[in-house]
């Protein structure tokens, strides 16, 4: 077993490392936590609490982790943080776990990036390869799916949920739940249509991509209610995986309300 930790880091009695460990300078990592192998701390980054970060990931400096959730219910409690592998975190960043009184755990998937000065509160889900750009805030209790890239200085409402592949514009302020290949900007936040770029990139087909676009129509028209055109997308699209997707997503948690277009009136 290979590790480079440097004199001036300090390393609680309990802490699991794995293989090939560099930890930087002045760096603190408290008993509880466990480092995956490969894993690198660049220096000044402070990890608390019952926090695990996968393989191969990338800790910059003033990164902090682990400590007491910004939750008033909070009572001290068993809670955690959950990274997977190949994640990187640029300087500033922070996240919270859980909260005892509710998830104890905040988890994060596999192959995310947090940039400069972002924040993950407590109880967050994050799926992979989510993007979270420089400023980016992420209220307690949201969920957020796979391939999702949130722009800069974006605040994200407690309790949301981001479908996969959405787009999240620079300081939108979104307070509604986001359609998975949801495109969304502004202040307060609207639906502006589907992530295109985004799906284009992942390979997604024209045809595909062809039909999303007119389930969209279909879905946000002006046209009868909300309700009618979400059963009558399903009628059309049952057998469409990506439009069904977002029906489900609607469907899941029909007492949330949805990130809507803006008819301008």
């Amino acid at each position: 077993m290979s590790q480079t930790i440097h004199t001036t880091a300090i390393i609680a009695e309990g802490a699991t490392l794995g293989k090939n460990i560099k930890i930087g300078p002045y760096c603190v990592v408290g008993p509880d936590v466990k480092l995956g192998d490969n894993v690198e701390l660049i220096g000044h980054v402070n990890l608390d609490g019952d926090t695990t970060i996968g393989a191969d990931s990338k800790l910059y400096p003033f990164v902090s982790m682990g400590y007491p959730p910004q939750d008033f219910k909070h009572k001290g409690g068993p809670v955690r943080i959950e990274i997977g592998e190949r994640c990187t975190f640029r300087e500033n960043v922070n996240i919270h776990p859980g909260v005892d009184v509710g998830e104890p755990v905040t988890r994060i998937g596999h192959d995310c990036y947090f940039m400069v000065g972002t924040h993950l509160a407590h109880e967050g889900q994050m799926g992979n390869h989510v993007i979270v750009s420089n400023g980016a805030q992420i209220g307690g209790n949201v969920t957020i799916g796979d391939h999702v890239i949130l722009g800069g200085l974006c605040a994200i409402h407690q309790h949301t949920r981001i479908g996969n592949h959405a787009f999240i514009g620079g300081m939108a302020t979104v307070t509604t739940d986001v359609i998975p290949y949801g495109f969304v900007i502004g202040n307060a936040a609207h639906l502006a249509g589907l992530n295109v770029v985004g799906l284009k990139r992942r390979g997604f087909s024209r045809e595909h991509i062809r039909d999303m676009r007119s389930a969209y129509r279909l879905l946000f028209a002006q046209e009868g209610t909300f309700a009618e055109r979400l059963d009558d997308a399903a009628k059309v699209y049952h057998d469409h995986d990506l439009v069904m997707e977002i029906v489900s997503f609607i469907r899941a948690q029909e007492n949330r309300s949805i990130c809507m277009p803006n008819t301008g009136r």
